[in-house]
């Protein structure tokens, strides 16, 4: 076993890990801007190293400050090592240059797009290649604390602006899965598709990392980014963190990850998260809620839900509505099976989408009706976490969406958590809070859909899709009929 050297980490965690052998200690990060401060927190105190994976990393606010971030802790003399999938880091060749200048910054770009521009081209002559991507979330310091779970690196996962806020959810993981995840990096980060940038050829220019740090200046004296760089600054998470007030729970962890070689179509069944993760959830026998933003359950998996459904287990999903969805082709690929997933006893509710105006207009009200209740994940204009519980004794958290992407195309990275303290808070969700601000879809003795929004005690009812125009509503059923669902 590699040794993990000691270090404020290990002072802060070791009394808590005593009491606690052989559990990890995990601790969700709901509120966006708690989930951005966790990061910080992690690269500003970590000493030895930082081992970093994503699929996306905006060029945008909170991702230059991050970037800044990696690269001070590379100054202190921590060794940091970043991974990205090539296929969201349009843009940031020169940015990803300049940190890989850094004695102590290594640079991979997961299953690379070999023409760095036009990129589209790549797509076209190479698309069963480069179709496979690296879902994967990870932010690990010191080998010792572990960020994972759905968000990305990007202002609207940590609700930087007020364009578009991802209701997400992720969690700071510490004990014995976090060797667990040091492992899986690895495994990464050695594969063969773990491209070195300098391996890449490109004809852009480094941007030098002082006028990152530049860059990183301006966002912070921004007067539109103030407030929210000193809320993050002065929220207590850090100094809890640090002082051992964190409350973390306490529980048996593993994870779950599809091998690299997934991404070749090499990897064999026991190498599939899907199969690990069955493994280790077992069959529900009582109830199933699950969160999934891009639900996809193609024939298959609808026929799996609707069995489970007649075996007396209680299912509820909730996921985005045609209005807040980010991806309406893929919310295509969820309604064409609506109908017999209700049919059979399923329940299922979509997000509604709330507007930045909306958001300020219904403060108030929103205040009144919910009395101290909060939404799933935020206020949001959209759900992107990944979630669900089996019979209010196990969790699972992570970056698999419930599509054939997930299943067949994408590696993904998950956690099982076995907490009946989790599983009941995702359950009083579900009864208490979801119902406030998402539609609940039926259907009536007409075999109709139809959707039921709650506000107090008031409920109104639609006949169609609400809050979208009658064309995108037509455009969703067209893309509903084509045999698409492979790539969704």
């Amino acid at each position: 076993m590699k040794h993990v050297p000691r270090g404020r980490f290990a002072e802060v965690l070791e009394p808590l890990l005593a009491q606690h052998p052989e559990q990890s200690g995990v601790l969700p990060l709901i509120k966006a801007r708690e989930a951005f401060a966790a990061r910080v927190l992690l690269a500003r105190q970590a000493q030895f190293s930082l081992d970093v994976q994503y699929y996306i990393w905006r060029n945008d606010r909170t991702g230059t400050l991050l970037f800044e971030a990696l690269h001070e802790a590379a100054e202190r003399g921590v060794h940091v090592r970043l991974l990205l999938d090539d296929h969201s880091t349009a843009g940031l060749d020169a940015t990803l240059i300049g940190l890989q200048s850094h004695p102590n910054i290594e640079v991979r770009l997961y299953n690379p797009l070999r023409l760095r521009r036009p990129r589209f081209i790549n797509y076209l002559v190479d698309f069963k290649r480069v179709n496979r991507r690296m879902h994967n979330k990870a932010f690990i310091a010191d080998q010792q604390v572990l960020i994972s779970g759905g968000r990305n690196i990007g202002d609207e996962y940590f609700a930087a602006h007020d364009d578009l806020v991802f209701a997400d959810l992720d969690a700071l993981m510490v004990g014995p899965v976090v060797a667990e995840a040091n492992h899986e990096f690895s495994a990464y980060w050695n594969s063969a598709l773990a491209v070195p940038l300098a391996k890449l050829f490109t004809l852009t220019k480094p941007q030098s990392l002082a006028k990152l740090e530049r860059r990183a200046s301006v966002i912070e004296s921004d007067p539109q980014a103030k407030k929210y760089v000193d809320a993050v600054r002065n929220m207590p998470f850090v100094q809890n963190f640090m002082t051992r007030q964190i409350e973390f729970v306490w529980a048996q962890v593993h994870l779950v990850v599809d091998d690299p070689k997934k991404t070749l179509g090499l990897a064999n069944q026991k190498q599939h998260l899907v199969y690990q993760l069955q493994q280790a959830i077992g069959s529900p026998q009582q109830c199933v809620r699950l969160v999934s933003p891009y639900f996809v359950p193609t024939a298959e998996g609808t026929r799996q839900l609707c069995e489970l459904a007649q075996q007396g287990v209680a299912i509820t999903i909730l996921t985005n509505s045609l209005e807040a969805t980010d991806v309406a082709v893929v919310h295509a690929g969820y309604a064409k099976w609506r109908k017999v997933l209700l049919r059979a006893g399923i329940e299922i509710y979509e997000v509604q989408k709330v507007s930045p105006l909306a958001r300020k207009q219904e403060r108030k009200l929103r205040r009144q009706r919910l009395k101290g209740k909060e939404r799933f994940g935020g206020s949001a204009s959209s759900l992107h976490a990944k979630t669900f519980s089996v019979d209010k004794q196990r969790v699972f958290l992570g970056s698999f969406n419930f599509d054939p992407r997930s299943l067949q195309l994408n590696t993904e990275l998950g956690f099982v958590i076995h907490s009946n303290l989790l599983a009941e808070q995702i359950d009083h969700a579900f009864i208490n809070t979801v119902p406030n601000y998402a539609y609940r879809v039926g259907i009536d003795d007409n075999d109709n859909l139809y959707w039921e929004e709650r506000l107090g005690p008031r409920v109104t009812r639609y006949a169609s899709e609400p809050g979208v125009s009658w064309w995108r509503r037509l455009g969703m059923l067209t893309l509903a009929k084509l045999p698409i669902d492979w790539l969704l």
